[in-house]
């Protein structure tokens, strides 16, 4: 940083080099990681030098990322933590408000009436045998498992048949809370889909292939700043290049050897045979939208039921416990001191799903654009300009694979040393180059 501002804020790797000591491969990398964290973007000279640019208050920038990267994972871990007791609360609460709601009211009722306490208890017993569903006491384990989310996604990946619904616990808090970020650990699948693109084009592309699987906006001017590129260059330790055209493409080294013999020395296309042949990769990186809740329709209803029911009950212990003119003691009187919480609970079990459904549209239209600019970026592809076109020709004629065959090996673990005839692998190697120079 000290380089850069001894620079101007324009700075070229040897710039850096020079006045920081450092290898030339070290300040490319400094640069590409400070570039890409500052908003620092590149420009190419007449001669095709390559110049880091970074903005004035990239020091500023710097600083609110980093102090940004120290409270992130505090307050994720602050998240979880809440999410997990909003859960266990939530979902043991609804079982103990109809308990305590319905016991209040049979209590309520036998105080004065015994004839209406005995119809009261025939009428519960009626209602019960009406509703039919199946709860396992252990299901209540699940409101403590800190990692339901991840186990039921890879559940629900794993089997998707009749056997793998959700017991009624679950059915719960997936109506009320969601299942969870279906996104969760997708950055770790556009970083491969990246990687296999990258290396499927024998390690040199061009800006406007790896736009389908980055997140930017749909603009012809976003396009023209490539500064998207830098996460892609500092991951996978690229690095840019001038063709003879003068555009800039960019070039991965440690994606063009391999010791798989079946990607070298293949040409891959341009234009429309590009839809058709893409080297296995996907054309372009696709978000998950936000489902409101993996339950069938029939445990919703089931589960709306019971909020319905513990709501309903609410309703009536408040008129009973407005109407009554004795003094209330006993149970009836702790019923009575938290019977704002039994009230703010039955509102909330139908309000916190309403107010998820809106949020969920919002973000489901928030996918559905990235996902459409990164479609349109994947069909630019398809029918490239001119200009375009011949971008990606050059990186064509650019790209190249270095196949690693067993005749190149010189040395393995596997063997002793000594059984090694290195020096007469050597000499037999340069022999052979001789004879093909001649």
């Amino acid at each position: 940083m000290e380089a850069v501002d001894a620079c101007g804020g324009r700075v070229t790797i040897g710039d850096v080099a020079g006045r920081a000591g450092l290898k030339l491969n070290e300040a490319q990398n400094a640069l590409q990681a400070l570039a890409a964290d500052t908003e620092g973007f590149l420009e190419v000279s007449d001669e095709g030098d390559v110049l880091y640019v970074f903005p004035k208050d990239y020091r500023a920038k710097l600083l609110g990322k980093s102090l940004r990267m120290r409270v992130e994972p505090v307050l994720e871990k602050a998240k979880a933590g809440v999410e997990y007791v909003a859960r266990v609360s939530f979902g043991t609460a609804l079982i103990a408000s109809i308990v305590l709601v319905y016991t209040a009211i049979v209590v309520a009722l036998s105080s004065g009436r015994s004839e209406d306490d005995n119809r009261g208890r025939r009428g519960g017993r009626s209602y019960d045998s009406g509703l039919t569903f199946y709860m396992n006491p252990g299901d209540l384990f699940w409101y403590w498992d800190p990692y339901y989310y991840r186990r039921r996604r890879v559940q629900t990946e794993r089997v998707q048949t009749d056997d793998n619904k959700m017991n009624f616990v679950e059915s719960i808090f997936s109506f009320v809370f969601g299942d969870g970020d279906p996104n969760q650990g997708i950055e770790e699948e556009r970083w491969k889909l990246i990687g296999q693109y990258i290396s499927s084009k024998g390690g040199v592309v061009a800006a406007e292939e790896l736009a389908p699987y980055l997140d930017i906006e749909s603009s012809g001017d976003t396009l023209n700043d490539e500064t998207y590129i830098l996460p892609v260059l500092l991951r996978y330790e690229g690095q840019p290049i001038i063709d003879e055209e003068g555009n800039i493409l960019y070039r991965f080294p440690s994606l063009q050897r391999t010791a798989s013999s079946q990607m070298s020395g293949r040409k891959e296309y341009v234009g429309r045979r590009w839809a058709d042949f893409v080297g296995g990769v996907d054309k372009f990186f696709q978000e998950k939208k936000w489902q409101f809740s993996n339950t069938s329709s029939s445990e919703r209803a089931m589960v709306a039921g019971l909020g319905g029911l513990n709501l309903f009950g609410v309703i009536i212990l408040g008129t009973i416990l407005k109407d009554t003119t004795t003094a209330p003691a006993g149970f009836i009187e702790f019923i009575n001191s938290i019977f704002p919480l039994l009230q703010i609970y039955a509102g909330s079990f139908f309000a916190i799903p309403l107010f998820r459904w809106f949020l969920l549209l919002k973000t489901n239209a928030d996918i559905e654009k990235r996902n459409k600019a990164r479609q349109q970026f994947a069909r630019s592809l398809e029918l490239p300009d001119i200009s375009l076109r011949r971008k990606l020709l050059s990186a064509r004629e650019m790209a190249q694979k270095t196949f690693i065959g067993q005749d190149r090996i010189v040395y393995s673990t596997d063997k002793d040393l000594v059984e090694q005839d290195y020096e007469a692998q050597e000499w037999d190697k340069r022999f052979r180059e001789i004879e093909k120079s001649d």
